[in-house]
């Protein structure tokens, strides 16, 4: 890492902060983001109330996948689909275009980036898919999102990041695999891929560095959540055959080993292998995870380990927890609540919900 991307990286995570000219509230207060798509196959970004009602929408070149709130101003950016090209800076009173962030050449993005805690900073997840290193974009959100540098994320194919709670820095998940555009989606680096779970300090120096066991290397570290007191929730995605029980979330502390839920479940296999998104809940006491691919949405208890809740749902992913429990977005449109072992629709729309549903309080 260079000393300019340095003190980059040092002023996004401890600078005192900006004044805002415009605030969330200036939006209706929207709980959630979401990408999605139309019924003829057009793409947008969608800022949704508490009721799962649609307050804005800002049509994207292609597919989302994830995207982030600015901490202040009504800014959201909406990340491509892996191996996506743009991040598209959006007006969240209006809908409107702020700006259309693309990467360096040499790179693409990788869904997902977050704000820093003053919203001065932006960080990206990228792949410079030459070498194969995974990298944090650094744009500078208080200068038009001006592109002033990079760090090492610390692994290959660096997916979802968060702000750490229990000290200033980040957490990525690394998912392990090696991609470029030429190949598309295809995973070039199957038979070495070793994917962790990195920590990076206020200086931009890895802390820590969780991998998983050997006969778990295959089991791509993808989608993190973040609890109040620092614990992070990670969901996999299984790279090999199926047919064992297989687990999808684990549980970290910077220092600790890892905790793997539902170990010894057989209902661990309903979810295919595969964790789609995961939230804690808002008392911490659970953690949960949606598997489109198996139509399934588990919830683990985090002090026990043991599975105490599933519910089948088509082609459910979104995730997130609000007030009344967690919430839950589909492919057939759905913005649902889950009570118990109920899903109570809020809202049907006529859009197919892709992967994530991000919270912003």
């Amino acid at each position: 890492m260079t000393n300019a991307s340095r003190r980059s990286f040092l002023a996004g995570l401890l600078a005192a902060g900006m004044a805002p000219q415009a605030s969330w509230a200036d939006t209706g207060n929207p709980a959630f983001l979401a990408a999605g798509k139309t019924a003829d196959d057009r793409f947008l970004l969608a800022g949704l109330d508490t009721a799962g009602d649609i307050l804005f929408r800002h049509p994207l070149p292609a597919r989302g996948h994830a995207a982030t709130a600015h901490p202040s101003r009504p800014e959201a950016v909406a990340f491509a689909r892996r191996p996506g090209t743009f991040a598209d800076v959006i007006d969240c009173r209006s809908g409107a275009p702020l700006a259309r962030l693309t990467p360096p050449v040499g790179h693409h993005f990788y869904g997902h980036g977050t704000f820093s805690e003053d919203g001065s900073r932006l960080f990206t997840t990228e792949n410079a898919y030459d070498t194969g290193d995974g990298l944090i974009g650094i744009w500078d959100a208080a200068d038009s999102y001006r592109r002033i540098g990079h760090i090492s994320s610390g692994g290959i194919g660096p997916h979802d990041m968060r702000l750490r709670r229990d000290a200033a820095g980040l957490v990525v998940a690394n998912g392990g695999i090696q991609t470029h555009p030429d190949s598309g989606r295809a995973k070039l680096n199957l038979p070495v891929m070793q994917p962790n779970l990195t920590y990076i300090n206020a200086d931009g120096q890895i802390t820590d560095q969780l991998e998983l066991p050997q006969e778990l290397r295959l089991n791509s570290i993808r989608h993190l959540a973040i609890r109040n007191d620092g614990t992070v929730g990670f969901a996999m995605q299984w790279q090999g055959d199926l047919g064992a029980d297989l687990p999808i979330i684990g549980l970290h502390r910077p220092g600790q080993p890892a905790r793997l839920m539902a170990e010894d479940d057989p209902r661990l296999r309903n979810l295919n292998g595969y964790g789609g998104s995961v939230a804690f809940s808002r008392d911490g006491r659970h953690v949960a995870v949606t598997s489109p691919r198996g139509g399934v949405l588990q919830i683990a208890d985090c002090d026990t380990g043991a599975l105490v809740q599933e519910i089948r749902l088509s082609d459910v992913c979104g995730l997130a927890s609000d007030a009344t429990g967690f919430v839950i977005t589909s492919g057939q449109g759905i913005v649902a609540a889950i009570d118990a072992d109920r899903v109570i629709p809020r809202r049907q729309h006529d859009l197919a919900w892709d992967n994530h549903l991000i919270p912003l309080s």
